[in-house]
């Protein structure tokens, strides 16, 4: 295709010549970081077909079940096959497991006890789990059934605190929660292999202490995954990563058949478990959507890496930078004000193939103790492996950026939310 025509195609989509030119100069440079994104989008890709031939996927898996979901061959395959993908013993696949805030409290709820304590050693958790854990008073939180939680964070260098994880690790703590991603903060997301590390070190203090990783928008984006390195439970949604934009609902829990199972029982109920739960149609979906996840995810990366490197040479504070590796597909953007995120924000969601229309405003979020701007201009709603956008509306003024189930797609959005700075005159020129 001639470049003339390519620029006349983005210019008919609102992108100035000037914005179109900067993102060619930026992406000239990257052609080795892309290379290499492939090359990990390749591994995990035959990683997930061999686990399905192995599991003996068939065209029956493909067809769900109704009413108690007794003997649903399809359902349990694929949870044999989530088990096998993320290396570990078992796992709970359903589409019943609403949101990751849900799968992370069910994992909770169902392996602590009144009396126990959760610790979390890489700082404050994502907003949603505030509630879960009672950080702010909620119904039905861990707190109200007598759950303590304790809380290390991270040191200024974004390493471990290893002395003060140790002396907050006593006879009553039970179970230790990981966010692998930053969440609605500035700080790097963990490598599987530092995750590992932290992981050893809690279990060198005490063996039987479980440790649960939150892999939401990390599944994927290594060749490993936390089961890898000694994690009893990885918890994510089936609207990221591991759903490959197909998936409609859902979340999964891998880890220890104990843990699992505890959750199943949670999920559903003592003495039923992981024998009832029907797929209501959509297990095609969810086999379909973690074929493409491998691919999907590596489109969603070099989204990431390009907007880093769009946005740093701009004189904004980006995390991780343009030439940090990736262990998330999340990229942080500090605009320091408002005004940057909503622009930021309403330029992604005029990049959407649906509900390009529709303009997003700051709003009373539930679950957030701040007014959140969400851009998801999605086949499904919410879904955050679709390019999206969001962030709270308070200092730093930090928007995060995620998605995009096709590379091209991602960098039509990342310009379009590049002209809208330009154009709200919240950046006067590149």
């Amino acid at each position: 295709m001639k470049e003339d025509l390519l620029k006349e195609v983005y210019a008919g989509m609102g992108i100035s010549r000037e914005v179109y030119e900067y993102g060619e100069r930026t992406l000239a440079a990257l052609e080795d970081r892309f290379r290499r994104i492939d090359e990990v989008s390749e591994y995990n890709q035959l990683k997930v077909v061999r686990a399905m031939q192995e599991c003996r996927v068939s065209e029956a898996c493909l067809l769900g079940t109704t009413g108690y979901g007794y003997n649903d061959l399809g359902r349990d395959t694929l949870e044999a096959v989530y088990a096998k993908v993320f290396h570990t013993e078992d796992a709970l696949v359903r589409p019943q497991i609403t949101c990751g805030t849900h799968a992370l409290a069910l994992a909770l709820m169902s392996n602590l006890r009144p009396g126990d304590q959760l610790l979390s050693p890489v700082g404050k958790p994502y907003d949603t789990l505030e509630e879960v854990i009672g950080i702010r008073p909620s119904r039905g939180s861990l707190a109200e059934y007598g759950v303590s939680y304790r809380q290390v964070d991270l040191l200024s260098d974004g390493s471990f605190d290893y002395e003060n994880i140790r002396n907050n690790i006593n006879e009553h703590t039970r179970l230790v929660t990981i966010q692998r991603s930053k969440g609605y903060q500035t700080r790097p997301t963990l490598s599987v292999e530092r995750i590992g590390e932290l992981i050893s070190f809690i279990k060198g203090i005490r063996p039987d202490i479980i440790c649960m990783v939150d892999n939401c928008y990390g599944e994927f984006v290594e060749t490993i995954e936390p089961g890898d390195v000694g994690a009893d439970m990885v918890v994510g949604s089936l609207i990221k990563n591991p759903g490959g934009g197909l998936a409609p609902i859902g979340g999964y829990i891998a880890g220890k058949r104990e843990c699992v199972e505890n959750a199943a029982f949670r999920l559903t109920s003592p003495g039923l478990g992981k024998e009832v739960g029907a797929s209501l149609g959509v297990l095609k979906d969810f086999y379909q959507g973690l074929f493409l996840a491998p691919s999907v995810t590596a489109s969603a990366l070099k989204g990431a890496v390009f907007a880093a490197n769009l946005y740093e040479p701009l004189g904004f504070s980006v995390v991780p930078d343009g030439t940090e590796s990736r262990h998330d597909i999340i990229q942080a953007v500090t605009f320091g004000t408002p005004e940057g995120v909503v622009a930021f924000c309403q330029g992604i969601q005029a990049a959407a193939p649906v509900d390009s229309h529709v303009t997003p405003q700051p709003w009373d979020m539930p679950g957030y103790d701040s007014q959140v701007i969400m851009a998801a201009g999605a086949f499904v709603s919410g879904s955050s492996i679709e390019l999206s956008a969001d962030g709270p509306i308070k200092p730093p003024y930090a928007v995060y950026f995620q998605g995009g189930l096709t590379w091209q797609h991602a960098k039509f959005g990342i310009l379009k939310s590049l002209q809208t700075l330009l154009d709200r005159g919240v950046l006067l020129h590149i």
